[in-house]
C-alpha cells in the first residue's frame, strides 16, 4: 500500500512543529508496511484558509492515483470543516483512496471507518439542511419587512449609447463605460434601432442581473448611430 502523509501547523513559533506529526505518522506506516509514496507539508498555515499548497498538490496527486491511502495526525490538520472532509473523504472514496486519521482511529479501509465516515457525512449533510433553512428564513423575514431583494435595477438611456457610437467608440468600450457587458448593449441598441425615428416614446428592456428584470430605455431617433 502507497500512503501519502499530510501534515499542518498554523505556525512556526510557540514551538509547533510538524515534526512531531510527521513521526508518528511514518511510524504507523511502517507498523502497517506501508511504503510512503510522499510527504505533504503546510507549515505556518491557518487551518480556515481556502488555500493551501501542499494540501492542493496531495488533492492533485490524488487523482493521479499516485498513492493509495492519506494518513494524518489528526481530523484537524487536514480539513477546516466538517464538510470539508466529508468532501474529500466522498473524492478519496471515488478514486478508490483509503483515509486515515490516527489520533481519532479512523481507517476507511475497516468496517467501523466506513461507518464513522457516514455518520460525519449524516451529521455534514444535516448542518447544510440548518443553513438553507435560515437563508430561507431571512428572505422571507426580509420580503415580509418590504426590503427589495438582489442587484437593483438599472435605467438605461438608449440614447446615450447612440451618442457613444457616434462619438466613435467600440462595442466594447462603451459596455465597459455603461457597465454592461457587450451583447446586452448590443441588444439595447438593436431593439432601440428597431423602434425607429417614429416612437419617440420610451421603451421597456430586459437586461440582466436584477430582481425587476426591466428596465426603462428611452428610444433614440439616431437610428443610424447603432449601426
Amino acid at each position: 500500500m502507497r500512503a501519502a502523509i499530510y501534515a499542518r501547523v498554523s505556525t512556526l513559533n510557540h514551538g509547533q512543529d510538524p515534526q512531531l506529526q510527521l513521526r508518528e505518522v511514518r511510524e504507523y506506516c511502517d507498523r502497517r508496511g506501508w511504503s510512503i509514496a510522499g510527504e505533504y507539508v503546510d507549515a505556518g498555515i491557518s487551518g480556515s484558509k481556502e488555500k493551501r499548497p501542499e494540501l492542493d498538490k496531495l488533492l492533485a496527486d490524488a487523482r493521479r492515483r499516485r498513492f493509495d491511502a492519506v494518513v494524518v495526525y489528526r481530523y484537524d490538520r487536514f480539513a477546516r470543516s466538517l464538510r470539508h472532509l466529508v468532501n474529500a473523504l466522498e473524492e478519496f472514496r471515488s478514486l478508490g483512496i483509503e483515509f486515515v486519521s490516527i489520533h481519532e482511529g479512523v481507517d476507511t479501509s475497516t468496517p467501523n471507518g466506513r461507518l464513522i465516515f457516514g455518520i460525519f457525512a449524516s451529521i455534514a449533510e444535516f448542518e447544510r439542511e440548518l443553513i438553507r433553512d435560515r437563508v430561507k428564513a431571512g428572505l422571507r423575514n426580509a420580503r415580509a419587512k418590504g426590503k427589495r431583494l438582489g442587484r437593483p435595477t438599472k435605467f438605461l438611456d438608449a440614447s446615450r449609447i447612440a451618442s457613444l457610437r457616434a462619438a466613435g467608440l467600440g462595442w466594447k468600450k462603451i459596455s465597459k463605460q455603461l457597465g454592461l457587458g457587450v451583447g446586452t448593449v448590443l441588444r439595447i441598441a438593436q431593439e432601440a434601432s428597431a423602434g425607429g425615428s417614429k416612437n419617440l416614446t420610451r421603451r421597456t428592456f430586459r437586461t440582466p442581473g436584477s430582481t425587476n428584470p426591466r428596465a426603462t430605455l428611452a428610444a433614440s431617433s439616431a437610428d443610424s448611430a447603432f449601426r
